[in-house]
Order: C-alpha cells, then sequence, then structure tokens
C-alpha cells in the first residue's frame, strides 16, 4: 500500500511532533479517512524523506510524530529550467504538474511578445501561490521531496538577463535542430551542466523573440516533424532531455 506524502513548511527532526497543514490534514482526515497512528511521509523540502505516524488533534486537525529520516532518491541528477510562456486557464497548472512529475528544478514563468496572459499586480501573487501549490502537490504523487522554484512572472528580457551562464541553452523552435545535432551524450556531464528550455505561448515565438534568444546563446531546439501545443512541448522536451541525461534511461 502506498504511503501518503505531506509537505510541511517547519523544521522537522526525529522524535519531533510537527502540526499539518490544514488542506493535507483534512484531506488525510476526511478523503483517505486515515486514523490515529496511521503511517505517511513527512517532506520539508530538505531532500529528505521523514516516516511518521499521524496523529489526530481534533475535527480537521491533524500532525505527525516523526519516527526516521531518510535520504529522497527521487530528484533527477540533471538539473532543468523551464521557461514557459504564460499560458491561458488550466493550461499553465498541466505544465507545471508534468514539468514536476518529469524532475524539473525550477519553473520560470515568461511574457514574450505574443503572451496572451496578462497578469497584473494583484493577480499575479494568486497565480503564483496557487502555481507553488500545483507543483507541492505534483511532488506528492511522484515522490519527490523538494518543489521546484516557480519565480514570479517576467518578462523574456529579465528572465535572460538572470539564466545561468554556463547552462546549456534550448528555445523550442520548429525551424530549428534537432537534439542530436545540439547535444554530446558522451561529453555532457549531466551533474553540472545545468539546461534551460524556453517554450513560447500558443502562438509560438516572434522573430524579435528568436533574436533575443540567439543574442543571449540559446539555441533553436525541434521537436521532431510536429508543432506541439505549449502545455505539450515543455513536458515532451524534458522527456527527452530526462531520457538521455536525466534518469529515465
Amino acid at each position: 500500500m502506498r504511503i501518503p506524502r505531506c509537505f510541511v513548511d517547519a523544521p522537522v527532526q526525529v522524535g519531533a511532533t510537527v502540526e499539518l497543514p490544514a488542506v493535507p490534514a483534512e484531506h488525510l482526515l476526511r478523503v483517505l479517512r486515515m486514523a490515529d497512528g496511521a503511517a505517511l511521509i513527512v517532506c520539508n523540502g530538505d531532500g529528505m524523506d521523514y516516516r511518521a505516524n499521524l496523529v489526530v488533534v481534533g475535527k480537521g486537525k491533524a500532525a505527525a510524530k516523526i519516527v526516521e529520516a531518510s535520504p529522497n532518491h527521487a530528484e533527477s541528477p540533471l538539473r532543468i529550467v523551464l521557461a514557459q510562456a504564460l499560458a491561458r486557464g488550466e493550461k499553465m497548472d498541466w505544465v507545471i504538474q508534468k514539468a514536476t512529475e518529469l524532475g524539473v528544478s525550477a519553473i520560470a514563468p515568461i511574457v514574450t511578445e505574443r503572451t496572451e496572459v496578462r497578469l497584473d499586480a494583484e493577480r499575479a501573487p494568486r497565480r503564483l501561490a496557487h502555481w507553488r501549490g500545483v507543483a507541492m502537490a505534483a511532488c506528492e504523487q511522484c515522490g519527490r521531496a523538494q518543489i521546484p522554484q516557480i519565480a514570479a512572472p517576467a518578462t523574456l528580457a529579465n528572465y535572460l538577463a538572470n539564466a545561468d551562464s554556463d547552462a546549456l541553452r534550448l528555445a523550442l523552435d520548429p525551424d530549428g535542430e534537432p537534439l542530436s545535432a545540439l547535444l554530446d551524450t558522451d561529453t555532457c556531464d549531466a551533474a553540472r551542466t545545468p539546461v534551460h528550455i524556453v517554450v513560447g505561448p500558443e502562438g509560438g515565438l516572434s522573430e524579435r523573440d528568436l533574436a533575443q534568444l540567439r543574442a543571449a546563446g540559446f539555441r533553436g531546439l525541434r521537436l521532431g516533424p510536429r508543432i506541439l501545443r505549449t502545455e505539450t512541448a515543455g513536458p515532451a522536451a524534458l522527456a527527452v532531455l530526462q531520457s538521455l541525461l536525466g534518469d529515465l534511461r
């Protein structure tokens, strides 16, 4: 039987009792109907799995008694940053969920020339908090102990100014080159070479976007003969890279 996982935003140590957040506590008690003393795994983003026993505190409230700590082995050796143009509706949630399952290290929501989604100063913090919740739930489902970093939405220019200088820089482009022409899998050190992947919006990257990317050292990557939707392209690229350099081999 699969043991439920729960993230907490607090220090965790063996022998201590940590209060569980309201939403996961309610899920454990009302949906999964877990009883006092049931086994669960607690994580706080430090890369460890903490085996614990559920402590029912009251109606809808629960805590966890930490029993044992062990290293989590679900993190990919490949550090991938997905720069995803803001997508409409639930598409962005889907990208974040699947990218998390595929081992992405960080997600950078970006605004490109053809991006139709615009977040004002009031909506942006709420969406960012929501996306982080999506990533946390995906980690609980897939067994990760570290939640991918999700940056605040930024323009393409601002993202490029802060991208890792030593990274393999790729931008999905139907007119780009195949991955075999851009990547030497025999010499690339997955543990040391971060990868940045830029995915455009529904309308694709404009010529101005592509010019900015080329000037920043990004190379166009073509993923086969078909044009992928924005919510498909990022996860597809992550899966290919993980199969070549990461832990899907």
